[in-house]
């Protein structure tokens, strides 16, 4: 039985195990912050986005991605949908016996403690807004197994060309949800436990619209 993880953007990854030890400290699914993080190591997922100026034609941004402190299980794998993924590349990976793509998923055997891997790929994430604008979909986010959700933690960092310019992000910033503004790019952070969906919204600058 294989019990789900976290997710990369706007529904599309799943990381899996079939570890069945674990029945502490799980939450059901509803998103809720931790304002400090938890006492032992958790997982930690690492995005990186660009949105490039061909982004806003087609929607497609890249992303460079990190799972850290993957738990010790004996096979695990990470699935996208396979509509909104493409390019998947491995770059890197640590105290892992084996990794490898299959289509849209990624497949792990012999996790030992510390296991890290890294990944690069392109996502289709941005979306126009009716009103006009993008909208940066990213989620859900979760670390998930058999018996409910447990405590992990997200970096975001969005990189945007200049043609764009922040409108607002959601969740708004709260203890534990941490957002911070840097010059092109708007960077996201948060410990929590259940299903967490990020929205970050652009509108088009044009000549005297700053």
């Amino acid at each position: 039985m294989f019990s789900a993880l976290c997710a990369a953007n706007d529904e599309d990854a799943w990381f899996t195990d079939n570890s069945e030890e674990r029945s502490l400290a799980a939450s059901e699914g509803e998103l809720r912050f931790l304002p400090s993080p938890p006492a032992s190591p958790a997982h930690h997922h690492i995005n990186h986005i660009t949105i490039t100026p061909r982004s806003l034609v087609d929607g497609w941004v890249t992303l460079n991605q990190c799972h850290e402190h993957i738990d010790p299980v004996p096979k695990a794998e990470i699935t996208f949908r396979s509509e909104r993924i493409r390019n998947i590349e491995l770059i890197e990976t640590e105290n892992i016996g084996r990794a490898w793509t299959e289509g849209a998923t990624i497949r792990l055997e012999e996790i030992d403690k510390d296991a890290r891997l890294c990944l690069k790929a392109e996502t289709r994430a941005l979306h126009p807004m009716p009103q006009g604008g993008y909208e940066l979909r990213n989620g859900p986010y979760m670390r998930r197994f058999l018996d409910g959700y447990y405590p992990m933690l997200i970096s975001l960092e969005i990189h945007y060309p200049e043609k764009l310019k922040l409108i607002d992000a959601s969740p708004q910033p709260q203890p534990g949800f941490q957002v911070i503004k840097k010059g092109d790019e708007i960077a996201l952070q948060s410990w929590f436990e259940g299903k967490l969906y990020t929205r970050i919204r652009f509108r088009p600058v044009s000549t005297g619209n700053p």
